[in-house]
């Protein structure tokens, strides 16, 4: 299993860092770019914190998927935001997205009684093969500082 969860990294691009998982807010003033664009901001080895969804299966033809969602505040610049994690069996990964997103705005709204100006997510899913080898799947947000 370990092997798998190092290639889903891999498959995100983030394995060369020393990932540590946080809670779900994002911090004001926060703007999210693109995952090339960030990349290219990290050096191999630095600590990282992220929020991160996982999910891992090694039963035959097994479809898994991992999804965030992310709600912005519509004053973004003085107010925090909300990340939820979704991992699910049985979902395409635009379905667990779809959740993701959902439940992110959910909870946002039930901190500020207010919906987000905007919502972003991002999600993966793949089958588990006929031999049954362990798959992982990961979504991830990461911070940048």
């Amino acid at each position: 299993m370990l092997e798998s969860f190092e290639m889903a990294l891999r498959d995100a691009g983030i394995e060369k860092f020393n990932l540590v998982t946080v809670s779900s807010i994002v911090p004001p003033k926060c703007t999210i770019i693109e995952k090339e664009e960030g990349l290219k901001e990290l050096v191999p080895g630095e600590i990282v914190f992220t929020v991160m969804s996982r999910n891992s299966s090694n039963e035959p033809s097994r479809l898994i998927a991992a999804a965030i969602g992310c709600a912005i505040p519509e004053h973004h610049l003085e107010d925090f935001g909300y990340i939820s994690e979704h991992h699910s069996y049985g979902e395409s990964d635009e379905c667990a997205g779809r959740y993701a997103g959902v439940l992110a705005e959910e909870m946002f709204y039930t901190w500020k009684k207010e919906y987000p100006l905007k919502i972003d997510c991002a999600a993966r899913s793949a089958e588990v093969d006929e031999e049954g080898n362990w798959t992982t799947v990961i979504a991830a947000a990461v911070f940048i500082l």
